[in-house]
């Protein structure tokens, strides 16, 4: 490892994470260059050490235990403009480390369509694609065209293009590299992948595509929609569509904290659920007042401009937040009742918040009561969205 190499003992996962629960960290490494990064994370694979790439810890639960292991967090900022034309659009390179919200600031301040509904959103620019984060009727794989990264299988860069990432709902190829595996005799690390907690793929960097305008991709959300008094499908000003989703995000505390004036329904990890994604034959069985949404292709259906993907008939998605309202579980709910340390988010639904004395196994045990109850009331079993981290629901 370099001498540049910042090897750090000092944080806790409470301190790197928006849960801010989770243990002690062995050892810690802030990488500042791609060179750090991919350095500090073959020495940790080749010394056999259990290995965690981490960003702005958004989407992420940790054990109290702590991780025993080797800690890299990418601190790489910069956008970098490779090309901006009529014809092609914007094509910029972002660094793994850089706020995702940063680059849709500055995609709206330079015209740049495609990523103005997820304003807001937590997290880097790494991050975005193994997750394929989305947002009132958006998603990140609407403008990602290529992802340069660190295979850790064939100890090499490789650049993955937008067919091989196999982007899905919350999912990718880079997301799945985490899962899939084979046991082998004397397997000691976490059985769910060989590669547990972080990918086989280490995001060094996405490159993405814009088309240029003021207007903004079709808007694809009710809500949104309602919001800013237009119809599904109808394009307005990026800004505006930012505004909108800002003040929505806001009222539902889906927003960073801000340290100066502390909201623990912010202290969360955004949607600890994702939405269902099941069967038209079984969302037929739900009560008629559920709510129902087509399931669209994570790919645009045209390739000249932003629009919403095709849609599969044989799939329906349904609303986690309502399925966790009709189990029992009502906004502010907590298992000791409302002085419990973890409770369902006073504004929505869908986020579990440290209201300031959590540790992550209250989190656990609200996930675990609400994913069993949902399971109960309606056979549905609900997925976790952030990454587990030493402990499983």
């Amino acid at each position: 490892m370099t001498d540049e190499t910042r090897a750090l003992t000092e944080p806790t996962f409470a301190d790197l994470t928006t849960l801010r629960v989770g243990g002690s960290i062995d050892t810690y490494i802030e990488a500042t260059s791609e060179d750090e990064l991919v350095e500090a994370v073959r020495a940790a694979d080749d010394a056999d050490r259990p290995l965690l790439v981490m960003g702005s810890g958004s989407n992420m639960l940790v054990a109290d235990e702590g991780f025993g292991g080797v800690v890299v967090r990418d601190v790489r900022t910069g956008i970098h403009l490779d090309s901006a034309d009529a014809c092609g659009g914007a094509n910029i390179v972002v660094p793994a480390g850089h706020t995702m919200d940063d680059v849709v600031v500055a995609a709206i301040a330079h015209g740049w369509v495609g990523v103005e509904a997820l304003s807001g959103i937590p997290g880097t620019v790494g991050a975005a694609p193994v997750q394929n984060i989305g947002a009132y009727g958006q998603e990140v794989s609407g403008v990602v065209a290529s992802v340069r990264v660190w295979d850790r299988g064939e100890s090499r860069t490789r650049t993955l293009s937008l067919v091989e990432l196999g982007f899905g709902y919350r999912t990718s190829m880079l997301k799945q590299s985490t899962q899939v595996h084979e046991v082998g005799p004397g397997e000691t690390r976490d059985p769910r992948a060989p590669w547990y907690p972080t990918p086989r793929y280490v995001v060094l960097e996405v490159t993405f595509q814009f088309r240029l305008g003021t207007l903004s991709a079709p808007i694809g959300y009710p809500e949104l929609a309602r919001r800013l008094g237009v119809e599904v499908g109808a394009r307005v000003e990026s800004a505006a569509v930012r505004e909108a989703v800002l003040e929505l995000r806001g009222a539902k505390g889906m927003l960073l904290d801000d340290p100066a004036a502390p909201d623990h329904d912010r202290w969360s990890a955004g949607s600890f659920f994702t939405n269902p994604v099941i069967p038209a034959e079984l969302a037929g069985e739900l009560p008629a007042g559920a709510p129902r949404y087509p399931v669209r292709s994570a790919l645009p259906e045209s390739t000249t401009g932003p629009s919403l993907g095709a849609v599969d008939e044989s799939l329906v998605k349904t609303s986690a937040a309502w399925l966790i309202e009709r189990a029992g579980f009502s906004k502010g709910y907590g298992i000791d009742g409302p002085g419990s340390p973890a409770t369902v988010s006073t504004r929505h639904t869908l986020a579990l918040t440290n209201r300031g004395s959590a540790t992550a196994m209250d989190i656990v045990r609200l996930a675990r009561e609400i994913r069993d109850g949902v399971v109960h009331t309606f056979g549905i079993e609900l997925v976790p969205e952030p990454v587990l981290v030493g402990g499983m629901l």
